[in-house]
């Protein structure tokens, strides 16, 4: 296959599958759910927490899952864990509130197994960088996308936030059946892409366990950065309605979208053209750079802001290039280069399913924490918070980190075989 042809037709399967899991795990995030109470605690706060319970056991879940995943059986897997998720909305709808609200964590369990699955097709490629980003660019706009469609279904098609969830899913079926289609489509691995960047093979528990003991810290490391970064994006994200309501611009919901898009425009470009950086010890450290660098923006941009020197929608666009920048870059350049940078017998699945069950977990505790100690404070004020917390934390953490890997680079390049 042509180069040219294989960069748009893997990018373009990869973006449009995870783009549609999308409207069926965020749409309901779109509501606002007012008035409504369950067991002493917010309705909203309580099914973005059903949810996140599910999400997180689900990458708990893909440690293993993912690591050790065969390949043959992967479309029918992504349209099964996504159907399952639908029939959890519909039961979303049918069942009268607030007691549909457990319903949520059977939506978010099989999404969370979503990306590891996409993630196969496009690892271990000369060019997995920029295949990567056109899928984790559907991280920033989808959800943007989405939540605009549910307002707009909600407000112009005049129906409940409780039947928007499922018809949202509805409407951005054909648009997963052709992602997933195009996906079958793509070659797999060439003899250059594995001697550039090692085979991906599935890992069984040996292989597991001699990749953590000889990255233990390092592995600790990445994954308190990536627990920052996680909590940020998934209050920003869930509760990114809440946030531009307390700042007065609810009544233009297209800014959900347009804010994501520039942000998505930029992360793009940036993380896309990573995949030019051939030595992949140089790419590694590359992105060890970005991760600080990019909390400095979140940190001087709230700064601005709460002195008043910037718009709040120049503040909230910054926010998103701060944490997206590092968070996108996790999923394409990060696990990928040091994978081959350190040529060990691995798959990025594993080690991202690490990083990533903890950040949904303690994303949880975060949420448990709002609600119940500072559950009068507006969502903007908690974010300002949360803001200076997660900059300063992965400024320190991401110096430590880079420090540690220069080091094993020089007196332990190993291979896991």
């Amino acid at each position: 296959m042509h180069k040219l042809k294989f960069i748009f037709l893997t990018s373009l399967a990869a973006f449009l599958t995870y783009f549609s899991m999308y409207a069926f795990r965020k749409p309901f995030t779109a509501g606002l759910y007012e008035g409504i109470v369950v067991f002493g605690v917010n309705y909203k706060i309580m099914v973005v927490t059903v949810q996140l319970i599910g999400y997180a056991l689900a990458k708990m879940i893909g440690i293993k899952f993912i690591s050790e995943l065969s390949l043959k059986r992967r479309p029918f897997m992504i349209l099964a864990l996504i159907g399952s998720s639908w029939l959890a909305l519909a039961g979303f709808a049918l069942i009268p509130p607030p007691y549909n609200f457990f319903i949520l964590f059977f939506n978010g369990l099989p999404l969370g197994l979503i990306w590891g699955i996409v993630f196969t097709y496009v690892e271990g490629r000369k060019y997995t960088e920029l295949l990567a980003a056109g899928l984790s660019t559907s991280f920033i706009v989808s959800s943007g996308v989405v939540k605009t469609v549910g307002r707009l279904i909600i407000d112009y098609g005049h129906i409940s936030e409780f039947w928007m969830p499922m018809i949202t899913g509805l409407i951005f079926m054909p648009i997963l059946g052709l992602g997933v289609w195009l996906l079958t489509k793509i070659p797999e691995p060439s003899i250059e892409d594995i001697s550039e960047r090692e085979r991906r093979d599935p890992m069984d528990r040996e292989k597991r366990n001699k990749v953590v003991r000889h990255f233990l810290p390092g592995i600790v490391l990445v994954s308190l950065i990536f627990l920052l970064l996680t909590v940020f994006r998934e209050i920003r994200d869930n509760f990114a309605v809440d946030i531009w309501n307390d700042m007065g611009y609810l009544d233009t919901p297209s800014l959900l979208t347009t804010s994501e898009l520039i942000v998505a425009i930029v992360v793009l470009i940036f993380a896309g053209s990573l995949y030019k950086i051939r030595n992949n010890w140089n790419a590694f450290k590359t992105n060890l750079w970005i991760i600080p660098s990019s909390a400095a923006v979140i940190l001087f941009s709230t700064v601005l802001f709460s002195l008043d020197r910037i718009h709040p929608i120049l503040w909230m666009v910054l926010m998103g290039l701060g944490m997206y920048l590092p968070y996108i870059t996790y999923h394409t350049m990060l696990f990928e280069r040091w994978i081959a940078a350190f040529r060990l017998r691995a798959n990025v699945g594993f080690l991202m399913y690490i990083v990533d069950s903890v950040g949904y977990l303690i994303s949880l505790l975060i949420l448990i924490f709002k609600n119940y100690f500072h559950s009068q404070m507006s969502w903007e004020h908690f974010f300002i918070g949360i803001s200076w917390i997660t900059a300063i934390s992965i400024i320190v953490f991401g110096l430590v980190s880079f420090a540690y890997f220069r080091k094993q680079y020089r007196i332990l390049p190993i291979s896991s075989e």
